[in-house]
This record gives structure tokens, sequence and C-alpha cells, in this order.
């Protein structure tokens, strides 16, 4: 059997993104954003700041040599590494992005490591690879002892940017952590265009996303459109956690709009779905829209704390114009 496949074309690509407000009272600047993600001296972050401020670390790998999880119980070995990097918006919200992509068929041999690091992101199998079986396994996380598990490495990024000492570890409200698994197989050729097969939402965090991309599509690319999802489903899920804890509408409309302050002060002005999404994966956006329909919840919530904060805002209108 040949070498492996060239690194732009893959036969399975799989990540698993965790999301979480940054432990620190004050949202962070640039040069803080800056500090926080220098993750390796030899390359920088990238930020920018239009239309928001937002932070990338470089890629950290981490080297594997492990069975692949599949959902048949195939023994399939891999070796490579997997990338991992850490992102923050607007000062304020952590992610950590792990991913690899691996070729249809490797050597039939392992290779001295050189062979694998040469190839960032890449895993290999020791023969060929059973890519649908694999997926499936990765969206149900059922990983038995010894296969590659992408949630450890990427809560263990996670875990190591939250202990940074530059944060105070004192958050402005509390909130939950948000766990989305993504897997990508090819369509085909470059031309079919990127559809999603599958989006669930567990009560437990857990929320997986099942791609086809056209096979030249790289990976980068499908993870950050996953972390602009996981990002505002993080938004979306915590400002609704935020309102139930609230009781708007049950209790004394004063005591609403101070819980619900928070949000106003630190979620509303987050949203701001696809603004970095590649332009040829932007489709898959709408599609989200028609059904889950994040923005026309997230609209109808953020209009409901509006409208509570103008009833509130009118009494001390009221006693304004009475003492002039």
């Amino acid at each position: 059997m040949g070498g492996p496949e060239e690194p732009r074309t893959y036969a399975l690509a799989c990540g698993e993104i965790r999301t979480g407000l940054l432990r620190t009272h004050q949202s962070l600047p640039a040069a803080g954003a800056l500090e926080l993600l220098r993750l390796r001296a030899d390359e920088r972050v990238r930020v920018s700041e239009r239309p928001n401020l937002h932070a990338v670390s470089p890629d950290v790998l981490t080297g594997v040599d492990c069975r692949l999880p599949t959902a048949s119980g195939a023994k399939v070995r891999v070796v490579g590494t997997v990338a991992a990097h850490a992102v923050l918006t607007e000062g304020r919200v952590l992610q950590a992005t792990a991913y690899f992509r691996a070729p249809a068929a490797g050597t039939e041999q392992r290779q001295p490591w050189d062979h694998y690091l040469v190839r960032p992101g890449v895993i290999e199998p020791l023969g060929r690879l059973p890519g649908q079986d694999a997926a499936e396994a990765f969206l149900t996380g059922e990983q038995r002892p010894g296969e590659l598990d992408l949630g450890t490495i990427a809560e263990q990024l996670l875990g190591n940017v939250m202990r940074h000492p530059l944060l105070d570890q004192s958050p402005p409200f509390k909130s939950g952590r948000t766990r989305l698994r993504w897997t990508a197989l090819p369509s085909g050729a470059a031309g079919p265009a990127p559809t999603i097969e599958g989006f669930t939402l567990a009560t437990d965090g857990l929320r997986t996303v099942e791609l086809r991309v056209p096979r030249d599509m790289e990976p980068a690319a499908i993870a950050g459109l996953c972390e602009d999802l996981a990002l505002h489903d993080w938004l979306l899920t915590t400002l609704v956690r935020m309102v139930e804890r609230s009781r708007l509408g049950s209790v004394d409309g004063h005591d609403a709009v101070m819980a619900l302050r928070p949000a106003v002060d630190h979620l509303l002005h987050l949203w701001m779905p696809k603004a970095r999404t590649d332009r040829a994966l932007g489709p898959l956006w709408e599609v989200l829209e028609r059904e889950p329909g994040f923005t026309r919840q997230w609209q109808t919530l953020v209009q409901r704390i509006r409208d509570q904060l103008a009833l509130q805002a009118i009494p001390l209108l009221r006693e304004a114009l009475t003492a002039r």
C-alpha cells in the first residue's frame, strides 16, 4: 500500500469544543487576550477587532498513538497529532477546540515521529480508515479505554487557560459549560455544497453536528464554523438559564431586572452569528436559523429583557418629571 494521501484531502475530520465564561470579573482587552492565549513562543496570537474582539491562540499539538473509536468495535490503530487551540471572544467567552483530519489510508507499518510531526493535526491509520464507522463513534462519545478522546484534550486546554494568573477567578455571574462534537465526511469532489446531516441538543450540555463537506475543504474552516455555532449555542443556553432563574414575570420587576443585569452588561452585545465563518460554509448557518432557529429565540429573549427594563424605567421617569 502507498503512503498517505496529500494533507489537503481526508476521509474524516472530527473535533470537540468546550465553551465557557472566562473566569474573571472584567472582560479582557486585546492586550490581555494576547497574554492569555500566548501558548507558544514561536507563533503569535491572532487578534481581530472587527466586527468584535476575537483572539485565537496558536495551535498546540498532542501526539497520539492509540486506537480510533469505531461504532462497530473494529480495532483501528492511528498515529499522528491532534491540533488544539483556544479562542476568546470579546474578552469574555473562552473556547478550547481539539480536532484532527485523517486520510482514507495510511502505511501498513508505523513510521518514525518525524513523519507525523510534519503533518500537524493529521492522524494516519495503519491500513484503511473506516470513516463512517469512526464518525458514528465520535458523535456518541462512547470511547473505550485506550481510544482517542478529543474531549479530554480540549478540556485540559480549557482548564490550563482558565488557571492563568491573569484571571482573578471571579466571574460576574454563574454559568455552565457546553460541549460540541462535530464530524465531517467528504461529499465527493470539490463541487458539492456542504450540508448538515444532523444536529442534536442534549440536556447535559452536549451538542453534536454531523457535516458533509467538499473533499478539499480545510478542517480549520470547519472547526471555525463549529466554534461559531458552539459560541452562539452557549450564549443562547446561558441567557435561557438566566431568564429562568430571574423568574421574569413571576417576581417583583426590580428583582428580575437586577438578576438579568449581568446579561445586559456581558452577553447581549456578543450575538453576531457568521461573523468569521468561511464564506463557503455560510449557508449552513441559514439552515440552523430555520431549525432550531437560534437568532429567533435569542431575539425573543432579548426583547423580553428590554421590555422589563422599559417597564422599570417608567416610574423613575415619572418621578423625575414630577420633581421638576
